[in-house]
């Protein structure tokens, strides 16, 4: 208790701090307490189950309270073993089974077993299961491979596909695959999101909305007690606020820096640290429906976006031009050969001429900032200007954040010709396989919110998927690279490299190629 009033009174404090910044432009500077780390986030998170959430703001929370069977290495999207110490593959890839960790327990004093892990799936996969509708499980299609679990004994379990899956093992180092308590689900049903537990380095003490999520150290945790006593989340959803926190010392770390922010921060107060990895930032476009259900239309839209400039001046260097669907960090299944769509807005005109559409009329769901979303109002702006100068007319809608997501993931059919968006991903059969396949329509359950549909993209994310060489799957996503870029359902845009500035006073901190924060090791003075 004695903890939580002291990181509310420091909260209060910093927070005072940061406004008299933003409002005098004096140089305030907050004292965060020792041991506790204040962490400034792009939003509110959704919510705290993982089941239930796609967003990797939730993420950077979710992976510090729970578990997942397996986990990414360090700096790696190698997997390694967690609450499973070792596993087994049978010869013709269709069964895995894991040996567990022994006496782990949850943060709610419940044991972790094999029937807990069976419990977590049967959750997600399951209709009938009783406590499947506490959440949508809208990433649920990263384990519809999975046939049936099977307890073996108690540290046993036995995972049985219908086909071989070569994505499955990265797929549960993902927070998808991450393991709740049982007794905590069973307990609070649908507000499990909101009172979580798992068996991570950090157990959950309080969410107060639109003001902080707070977690403590759990001092018996299996893979050895964190450094930091607690970090608190604090939602800062515009990027000039968060930045003036950062400066005023209301927060010890700031995620997704904007570009244009970075100079501030190169002084001895502070340790700016970036990352590489698997991001592509897009419009997504209606290719049902409107303009854009023309490949002409769509191809134009590609050619009229200056994406080098967006990329140079808006980002200011902090990421390239993209050429396709799938992020050059996948260096093994990215198609090198393809070429970004070139700045030519006189093709631009020519191909809606082609296509007959004189001045279409475009609604664009803009995001006032998300995870992955680098500078989303500003790229809009000069989106929508660069759309205009070849003849659409194109008008802007803003959202915040969670509210975005619950305009575009169910669809843009009836709402909307183009949307942002972005994704980070474990591997190179995520996005294309949750995004681009006609099976992926949102009202299938997938996030395919353009409604584009292409066979042959059908047949070769399916096959690439069970192939068991990785040199095939190579072979097979560069073909279905090269076709989603000549249908062009998106407007590639940007590979991002992640961005994130602590201040001098914490040490053992590192960006990860995930996404994620991983906090255990690190240290607040």
């Amino acid at each position: 208790m004695q903890l939580m009033d002291w990181t509310r009174r420091s909260l209060l404090a910093a927070a005072g701090a940061g406004a008299m910044a933003l409002g005098l432009g004096l140089p305030v500077q907050a004292q965060t307490p020792p041991g506790v780390l204040v962490v400034g986030q792009i939003a509110e998170p959704k919510a705290l189950d993982p089941a239930a959430v796609t967003a990797v703001n939730d993420f950077r929370i979710l992976m510090n309270v729970y578990d997942g069977l397996v986990r990414y290495k360090s700096g790696t999207l190698e997997v390694e073993p967690a609450l499973a110490e070792s596993w087994t593959i049978s010869e013709d890839g269709t069964e895995y089974t894991f040996k567990l960790r022994d006496g782990v327990m949850f943060h709610d004093g419940s044991a972790f077993n094999a029937d807990v892990v069976k419990f977590n799936f049967d959750r997600m996969l399951k209709e009938d299961h009783p406590y499947h509708n506490t959440g949508p499980f809208p990433l649920s299609f990263f384990f519809s491979a999975v046939e049936s679990v099977d307890v073996i004994d108690a540290q046993t379990v036995k995972f049985k596909l219908n086909a071989p899956y070569a994505p499955f093992l990265s797929n549960l180092a993902y927070p998808t695959g991450l393991i709740v308590s049982q007794a905590a689900v069973e307990q609070h049903g649908a507000d499990f999101g909101r009172n979580p537990s798992g068996t991570g380095p950090f157990k959950f003490a309080e969410w107060r909305s639109n003001e902080a999520v707070v977690v403590e150290k759990n001092p018996d945790y299996w893979d050895g007690a964190a450094s930091l006593e607690a970090v608190v989340y604090r939602p800062i959803t515009d990027a000039n606020t968060r930045t003036a926190e950062m400066l005023a010392g209301g927060i010890d770390l700031m995620v997704e820096v904007p570009p244009v922010a970075l100079s501030e921060f190169q002084t001895d107060a502070y340790r700016v640290s970036e990352q590489a990895g698997p991001h592509v930032w897009f419009l997504i476009l209606n290719a049902k429906e409107g303009p854009f259900a023309d490949k002409l239309v769509r191809q134009a839209a590609n050619y009229a976006v200056n994406k080098a400039a967006l990329v140079n001046d808006v980002l200011e260097g902090t990421a390239e031009v993209a050429a396709g669907p799938t992020p050059p960090a996948f260096a093994w299944a990215y198609n090198e050969a393809l070429e970004p769509y070139p700045y030519d807005p006189e093709r631009a005109k020519a191909l809606l001429a082609e296509a007959g559409m004189q001045n279409p009329s475009v609604t664009f769901f803009v995001t006032e900032g998300g995870s992955g979303m680098l500078d989303p109002v500003a790229m809009g702006t000069a989106i929508q200007a660069d759309l205009e100068a070849v003849g659409f007319s194109v008008k802007i809608q803003t959202y915040e954040w969670n509210t975005f997501l619950g305009e575009v993931n169910p669809g843009l059919e009836g709402k909307a010709d183009m949307a942002e968006m972005a994704w980070m991903t474990n591997d190179p059969d995520t996005l294309p396989f949750l995004a681009l396949r006609t099976e992926a329509w949102p009202d299938k359950g997938g996030f395919n919110s353009g409604y584009y549909s292409n066979p042959q993209v059908d047949a070769l994310l399916d096959e690439a998927r069970t192939a068991t060489d990785q040199g095939r799957r190579a072979e097979l996503y560069k073909e279905m690279q090269t076709i989603v870029h000549d249908d062009a359902p998106w407007v590639f845009v940007a590979n991002w490299k992640q961005n994130a500035v602590t201040s001098s006073k914490v040490d053992n901190f590192q960006l990860e190629p995930s996404f994620f924060l991983l906090l255990k090791d690190v240290v607040k003075n």
